[in-house]
């Protein structure tokens, strides 16, 4: 099952990108099929027929987001985590063969898009959960368990977004 946990960060981009679809983007498509609804036969209409689906697979979007963001619980960072691997910590971890990676503890609704967001309901967050700089994880992966050792732990606020248009309807 997915966990309802997510950061300040994630909820804000998914509130942004509710905002969004429901403030600009569904009124700009409404206005098209309003349009391409004047125009009279809707049977062989293309801009109707785009339109109205885009309109629905927006509608759709909003309908999640709105009962997503009710679902989820904000984890905010607190100090007391400092030192140890909880929710939101940025993680370089090392393997026996000296590769690194680095990564940020998140929600399963944040990681998309983020090659550099592992979520929380992985095994390797799930492995890595109140270890310390210098710990030894085990990580069970389809071809056998692979021992990691966490180098650094940080509570940083995260990068800010490239992505300038949320979402990706239309």
């Amino acid at each position: 099952m997915k966990s309802d946990l997510i950061t300040r960060e994630g909820y804000n981009k998914l509130k942004r990108e509710l905002d969004y679809l429901w403030r600009e983007r569904r009124p700009e498509i409404t206005e098209k099929v309003a349009w391409a609804a004047s125009l009279g036969d809707r049977s062989e209409n293309a801009d109707y027929k785009y339109n109205k689906q885009l309109l629905r697979e927006i509608d759709r979007r909003v309908r999640f987001l709105r009962k997503r963001l009710e679902a989820v619980r904000v984890i905010d960072y607190s100090p007391q985590q400092d030192g140890r691997v909880f929710f939101g910590a940025w993680v370089e971890v090392e393997n026996e063969e000296g590769e690194v990676k680095r990564f940020r503890i998140v929600g399963p609704d944040e990681i998309y898009g983020r090659k550099d967001y592992v979520s929380i309901d992985a095994p390797m967050a799930r492995a890595l959960i109140k270890k310390e700089v210098d710990d030894e994880v085990n990580v069970p992966t389809p071809l056998g368990v692979k021992v990691w050792c966490v180098n650094r732990i940080d509570y940083l606020p995260d990068e800010p977004e490239s992505d300038a248009t949320p979402g990706n309807l239309g």
